[in-house]
């Protein structure tokens, strides 16, 4: 997603619904889309499942917030997650928010935070329901965060693993090519060429989870270069090492 400028986010993670090993991966991912103003965390910290939090949250300058369980399988950080958020919203020092959790109880908020010009951005498991990652301006899973250093693996199996940039959660398929076709051909000039540029926001516009890391690749054109059916154009500007690019569907 382009951004203009540097947006001031307010970073609001779920506890109990994220890994506290991927919290590195996470803020380094969100560092791409702006500067965390604001980065709370909230659970019932009396509670054993959440301990190892405890021991990251100094290192990330994480500020814990304490919510009770008053009620037996119903998870009260919920709550205090979204006053928390319509308060920050009101206080006019944030442009947008991310919102790192796997629970659809967040959707109507993430809807609400959009209603008011702010830019939302979703991090959760790709189990995530549809409605919450169709409600963010852009959803990333974190399964893709996964550190490698965390694999302990023979030499020879490293090597081989340094081969995938990414960890590869779905397979190219017929939805993702007629995803890319369609897109293609609503951008397109009249003889069929659509700008790379404009072809990664449209797939974030009708597809808010869409990242070329899910399927193992870094970034758009290597994906694009991999599947048939596609021609691309790297045009010169006139400027070293600067090519603008385009994509037509054959």
């Amino acid at each position: 997603m382009e951004n203009t400028k540097d947006l001031r986010l307010a970073v609001l993670i779920d506890a109990d619904n994220i890994p506290y090993r991927l919290i590195s991966g996470i803020l380094e991912e969100i560092a791409k889309y702006g500067s965390p103003t604001f980065k709370r965390i909230y659970a019932d910290w009396t509670k054993p499942h959440v301990a190892g939090w405890k021991a990251v949250l100094l290192d990330h300058a994480i500020s814990p917030v304490q919510q009770y369980s008053y009620t037996t399988g119903k998870n009260s950080s919920d709550s205090a997650m979204i006053i928390d958020a319509m308060d920050i919203l009101y206080t006019g020092r944030v442009d947008g928010f991310c919102i790192v959790s796997s629970d659809s109880d967040f959707t109507r908020l993430a809807t609400r935070l959009r209603e008011a010009g702010m830019k939302v951005f979703g991090m959760g498991e790709q189990k995530t329901p549809g409605a919450f990652r169709a409600a963010c301006d852009k959803f990333i899973y974190i399964e893709i965060l996964i550190k490698e250093e965390e694999e302990v693996l023979p030499k020879p199996a490293r090597q081989k693993e340094t081969t995938k940039k990414e960890k590869i959660l779905n397979k190219t398929d017929k939805n993702l090519m007629n995803l890319l076709t369609t897109s293609i051909n609503d951008l397109a000039d009249e003889n069929g060429w659509a700008f790379l540029g404009d072809l990664g926001n449209l797939l974030l516009k009708k597809r808010p989870d869409f990242d070329p890391r899910n399927y193992g690749y870094a970034k758009l054109l290597p994906l694009i270069k991999s599947l048939p059916g596609f021609e691309i154009d790297e045009r010169d500007t006139g400027r070293k090492h600067v090519k603008l690019v385009y994509i037509r569907a054959k």
